[in-house]
């Protein structure tokens, strides 16, 4: 690689602040950076050690389609193991990782989306008919369960009440717990039950059971090459060498698509509806105009970008990235916030403009919510139509009230960003079920213009650039 040049400018500040900033603003810190130093910014972290964000776009493209030997990003997730386990797609390089993708795609592909979505319709309908005039509550919580039960019986093939709610108090628990992660190798010790990594642990121990224990039952069904869970379809799949999953790689990929299409879905539907409720124009058009899939889609799009759940892919080096020789151990993170807000890929990127997707897809290595190349997160279809049908649900069965006037802060908890009070709405009114009569649509605009007064909305992503 030759002499290595010096390591990229970044902030100053020490090893131990920049996580917390991280943690309590950080799109405004990513923003920040981004602006006074660059596209390739050198960031020193707590723990995770020195990280390079990169914003540039042909630098990311180089990233996510050249030679990827060198960019180990199963390497860089090696921390999540401790939950994931060590055969999870996340945690995996080379050929392993190639070889469980092949097998994860086909439950995951176009078709077998399209056939999802009307589980995805019942389980919001169910969901939003428990909603009443008068009540509040944070959006993010109500998602939380919706998207829940969605994998259970879209992955996990569960239907039964029962057996969905026991999964959810044992699997939401463990999910909980992952903020653990970020805790140092030191504490990473079983002290006890009361000890926070040995209460992960016994969390770990009742999920793995319950994650067998459907394994094991879905293997003794007769009729499972009949059924449409992914679950029963990955118990199906062969390798190239006619080799099935093992029940620990099933139990690694069942519990990687809990925490990749569960909770983070559930956010992004969470911070969907914030976007929605401070742009009025937005949320009229939406829920006044007879809608083929076109402009929700553009919504979904658009609220991904201003609102990205992860703030940055992450691989590690050696390789030169713009022209910066980095040496081995320093984590590369493309740079998803930056990208997101960059004038010249989005003009007005402070703004809800769905609009700006109607003419035709975002560019691949500009707009990265589901990172991108061969790590490019494999449920994304399956996210993306998740969070359209689960807001066309909700919009034609209730009208909701943005309890705060401003959209809910963005901070992080554990490895996503989340809106920090979960964004709060009070359900003023029962939509009219006969949506896109005229008489619909007028009680529709008059309820946007009551509850949603343009005069008084919050651009829902001006966002305050925190001094770097």
């Amino acid at each position: 690689m030759g002499t290595l040049s010096p390591l990229p400018p970044g902030p100053r500040a020490p090893a131990v602040v920049n996580p917390a900033r991280l943690m309590t603003r950080p799109i405004e810190s990513l923003l920040g950076w981004h602006r006074r130093y660059g596209d390739v910014v050198t960031v020193p972290l707590l723990i995770f050690g020195t990280g390079v964000y990169v914003a540039d776009v042909d630098a990311i493209r180089e990233m996510f389609t050249g030679d990827q030997s060198d960019l180990h990003a199963g390497e860089a997730n090696a921390p999540l193991a401790a939950v994931l386990g060590e055969r999870s797609l996340l945690v995996l390089d080379g050929p392993e990782h190639l070889r469980q993708r092949r097998l994860l795609l086909p439950p995951l592909k176009g078709s077998a989306v399209h056939e999802s979505r009307a589980v995805i319709r019942e389980v919001a309908e169910a969901e939003a008919a428990r909603w009443r005039v008068g009540e509040r509550f944070a959006v993010r919580e109500r998602t939380r369960a919706l998207t829940f039960e969605v994998i259970a019986r879209i992955v996990f093939g569960v239907t039964e009440a029962a057996r969905i709610e026991r999964l959810h108090r044992v699997l939401t628990a463990v999910l909980d717990a992952t903020v653990l992660l970020a805790l140092p190798e030191l504490l990473r010790r079983d002290l006890g039950r009361w000890s926070p990594w040995g209460r992960l642990r016994r969390l770990l121990e009742r999920a793995d059971a319950l994650i067998y224990e459907e394994i094991a039952q879905r293997r003794r069904q007769s009729d499972r090459a009949e059924r449409g869970d992914v679950l029963s379809l990955l118990l199906q799949t062969r390798d190239e060498d006619g080799r099935p999953m093992t029940d620990r790689e099933l139990r690694d990929e069942l519990m990687t698509m809990l925490l990749a299409g569960h909770e983070t879905t559930a956010t992004s539907l969470a911070f969907t509806f914030d976007l929605l409720l401070h742009t009025p124009t937005v949320l009229a058009r939406l829920t006044d105009e007879p809608d083929d899939g076109a402009y929700v889609g553009a919504v979904v799009t658009e609220s991904l970008r201003l609102r990205p759940v992860i703030d940055a892919a992450e691989r590690t080096a050696p390789r030169t990235i713009a022209g910066h020789a980095l040496p081995a151990g320093i984590r590369v993170y493309p740079n998803i916030v930056a990208m997101h807000y960059r004038e010249d890929l989005y003009p007005e990127a402070a703004a809800f403009r769905p609009d700006r997707f109607l003419d035709g897809r975002a560019g691949t290595c500009a707009w990265l919510p589901f990172g991108g190349g061969i790590r490019r997160c494999i449920g994304a279809p399956l996210a993306e139509a998740e969070i359209a049908e689960v807001t066309r649900v909700v919009l034609s069965r209730v009208r909701l009230r943005a309890v705060q006037p401003a959209p809910d802060r963005v901070v992080m908890r554990g490895i996503t960003l989340v809106p920090r009070h979960g964004v709060e709405v009070e359900v003023v009114a029962q939509a009219a079920r006969a949506a896109g009569t005229p008489a619909a649509r007028a009680r529709s605009a008059g309820m946007s213009r009551s509850t949603h007064s343009p005069e008084a909305a919050v651009s829902p992503a001006t966002i305050p650039v925190a001094p770097p």
